[in-house]
């Protein structure tokens, strides 16, 4: 293997190590705050369906040999490159999708935590804030299982599908596969927004983990780098050119990284969300920042104010169980001394 092969290599196995450990960072974090508030459900929501059509995919081009032979019918006798650990990877991430999930829709049946998670209550609007799925996500959750569903009934109406060599032309069972490979590359373009506009409502990223993002913008970087270190070696470009709508779905979960990148180090650096009124979902939230004088003026007195919420914000984030809800609402009142 010469260099460039082997640099490939260790590309191929060091993103997928970061793809992988990029699911723990939230999960973990929600569970040592006792609570999710600062995030929305939609994304684990959205994204437990996007991998359950990802392994269903997978599956059936490793597994199916129904599939297999449709597959090779058209595509000139080749058979699909689906490997065990695409797979494996598949499994993993729905899983701990859905553990992540039941954290927002069974936090205390299943998690013992209390309603006011330790950055609910006085801080966020409400401690439900966010545990209902969007409009959106729903809308986009019936679209993906309408569609695969459709197909599934126009495969078994036709009965061609039955992996013979008519599924070259007709409907099969492989359409189905692509069905549900196109409802991932859906889901994956739209499944970053809704935390995108809670962290711009919020004007804080508190109670959303970066190193998911660092992890997940890590093994998108190195996927990349292997698809062109490849190509360059095979002095053949169709890989990067010849499926221009993957190449370019993967170059927007890059641009959602860069977004949550910029959000937590430079546009809302140091700020922390503060009291609100309403349910949490559409309502302007008021952030304590360092950096800002806020309504009431500008002065030593009101940096010192920001600075002491801050401190406090920051010890009911640390802190967990019974105490934190507490030191939630004295960083409210702190907040609310500032403005009068």
């Amino acid at each position: 293997m010469d260099l460039l092969g082997a640099v490939s290599a260790l590309c191929g196995w060091v993103y997928t190590f970061c793809w992988s450990l990029s699911f723990y960072p939230q999960p973990l974090l929600n569970a040592r705050r006792r609570g999710t508030a600062g995030t929305t459900v939609d994304f684990p929501l959205i994204n437990s369906l996007g991998f359950l059509c990802y392994l269903a995919s997978t599956a059936a081009l490793r597994y199916s040999a129904a599939v297999r032979t449709e597959y090779a019918a058209r595509h000139h006798g080749l058979t699909p490159t689906v490997a065990f650990n695409d797979v494996a990877f598949a499994a993993h991430a729905l899983v701990l999708s859905l553990v992540t999930v039941s954290q927002y829709l069974l936090p205390g049946a299943l998690w013992g935590w209390r309603s006011s998670s330790s950055l609910s209550g006085a801080v966020f609007a409400s401690g439900n804030s966010g545990r209902r799925p969007s409009r959106l996500i729903l809308g986009l959750a019936a679209g993906c299982i309408t569609g695969v569903g459709l197909v599934t009934v126009l495969v078994w109406v036709s009965g061609d599908g039955a992996g013979d060599a008519e599924a070259a032309a007709a409907w099969a069972w492989l359409d189905v596969v692509y069905a549900l490979g196109y409802a991932k590359l859906v889901i994956t373009l739209v499944k970053y927004a809704p935390q995108v506009l809670a962290n711009y409502r919020h004007r804080s990223t508190a109670g959303w983990s970066i190193a998911q993002i660092l992890l997940d913008a890590a093994g998108g970087g190195l996927s990349l780098a292997q698809l062109l270190l490849d190509s360059y070696r095979q002095r053949d470009w169709s890989g990067v050119t010849g499926n221009p709508v993957k190449l370019a779905l993967g170059n927007v979960s890059l641009a959602y990284d860069a977004v949550f990148v910029a959000q937590h180090y430079v546009l809302y650096r140091g700020a922390v969300p503060a009291a609100a009124d309403g349910d949490g979902d559409d309502d302007d939230e008021v952030v304590v920042d360092r950096a800002a004088g806020g309504a009431g003026g500008a002065g030593s007195d009101t940096d010192a104010d920001a600075e002491d919420s801050s401190k406090t914000w920051r010890r009911a984030q640390q802190a967990g169980g019974e105490r934190a809800p507490l030191l939630a609402q004295a960083a409210a009142r702190d907040h609310a001394r500032r403005l009068d």
